[in-house]
């Protein structure tokens, strides 16, 4: 005989429910879940495509407010950089329906032919690149420019997709196969310093060392490896007067506020002056040449200058989420045994979320500057092109991993 015990209802606070519908509608929205992924029929991830749209129509709306200025000096052409920016928008676009067209084993086949090209194109640039600010870091082509150091992110991280595929056993068993990776590193990374760009060194340093401890790599080559690294750091930031003068005044940028710390300066006036709701779209100051670089690496001063706190929440929100969607994608991959692509989503989520904070980080005054864009936001046609690219190769792998598990239910129903 059952017994059936009385239900205690619980007295219904006014808004709670709605409160709750919110809460699972924003986790569903960020992490996806898996209930909606098997009944859905719609075998990408919209939550990320969306996202990537409203970063990019985010970016080209404040490259073209804050590049105004400098295109009206440069070509009498206030749009001068709009212009340039929506065509590698377009480009990008006709570049992500080849990317989404391609399977993930096409990339896994030629990731050692891009890194070949890659590494082959960082010596051209040596060598017949155009030179801006004093740095070598870009191929001219017609009205466009290449520049190599971004396409070598990406074909990194796919050589070591396929390396951590084959050679996982001995990255977590054998030291040799921890350092074969970081020798590749250690190549790039010569002719990286040529130009000079520590920025991209230190982006492609941290990934990798992300993705070797997410194959399992064991803790004291890590630690041994990190303090290399960070020796290594040091040494070429003493190497080099500018480094220097970058990294003291990032420490108290008042002292020489028209000198070495000149552009940081000016970079925590603009987000001084956006408060809480900002100037205004349109309305900042700082882009009047007064911020160097106010369209390109410092992008994110002027947007916290005029869509103000309310602004910068949103837009790192959605960086947040991004790279958020890149991990999960990488683990659902993963958890059905597709290593490369497991691998090399979490490699975009890792390298999409660390660029973007030593962007935000350098222009807030909390790391040193460097020269690195803002993910899908910051004014660079490679940076578009290749950001754009790895956004569309994990909805490639999401595209599959849903693929992969709606047959195997097919399969299990039958």
């Amino acid at each position: 005989m059952r017994l059936s015990l009385p239900r205690l209802r619980l007295p219904r606070l006014p808004g709670f429910g709605f409160l709750a519908w919110v809460a699972s509608a924003l986790k569903g929205w960020v992490m996806g879940t898996r209930e909606a992924d098997a009944n859905s029929r719609l075998l990408y991830d919209r939550t990320l495509l969306w996202l990537t749209f409203g970063l990019t129509a985010i970016g080209f709306v404040m490259v073209t407010s804050a590049s105004m200025p400098v295109g009206q000096r440069l070509a009498n052409d206030p749009f001068l950089f709009a212009k340039r920016d929506g065509l590698y928008i377009t480009l990008a676009f006709a570049l992500s329906m080849i990317t989404l067209r391609l399977p993930m084993e096409f990339w896994q086949r030629h990731s050692t032919a891009m890194l070949l090209a890659s590494i082959g194109m960082l010596v051209v640039v040596l060598v017949v690149g155009s030179s801006v600010n004093g740095a070598s870091r870009w191929i001219s082509l017609g009205p466009l420019r290449i520049q190599p150091a971004e396409l070598s992110k990406l074909a990194l991280f796919c050589y070591l997709s396929n390396y951590l595929v084959r050679k996982v056993d001995e990255v977590r068993n054998n030291l040799r196969g921890f350092l074969k990776p970081m020798g590749v590193i250690l190549i790039m990374a010569l002719l990286l310093l040529a130009q000079p760009d520590l920025g991209t060194v230190v982006v492609l340093f941290v990934t990798t060392l992300a993705m070797l401890f997410l194959a399992g790599a064991k803790l004291w080559q890590f630690i041994a490896i990190i303090c290399t690294g960070v020796a290594a750091v040091v040494m070429l930031i003493l190497a080099a007067p500018y480094r220097i003068r970058r990294v003291t005044s990032f420490w108290n940028p008042w002292d020489d506020p028209f000198g070495s710390g000149y552009q940081l300066t000016q970079s925590l006036m603009a987000f001084g002056r956006g408060e809480m709701w900002g100037q205004g779209l349109g309305n900042s100051v700082q882009k009047l040449e007064y911020l160097p670089e106010a369209h390109t690496d410092f992008i994110f001063s002027i947007l916290a200058e005029e869509m103000g706190y309310i602004g910068v929440v949103i837009a790192l929100l959605m960086v947040f989420c991004v790279a958020f969607r890149a991990m999960s994608i990488g683990k659902r991959a993963l958890e059905i045994d597709q290593r490369f692509a497991g691998f090399l989503a979490c490699s975009i989520g890792v390298w999409f979320s660390f660029q973007a904070l030593v962007n935000v980080g350098a222009a807030s005054g909390m790391l040193p500057t460097k020269g690195l864009t803002l993910p899908l936001i910051s004014y660079g046609g490679s940076s578009l092109l290749i950001m754009s690219t790895a956004i569309m190769l994990l909805l490639r792998i999401d595209y599959e991993t849903r693929l992969a598990k709606a047959q195997a239910f097919t399969r299990s129903a039958k």
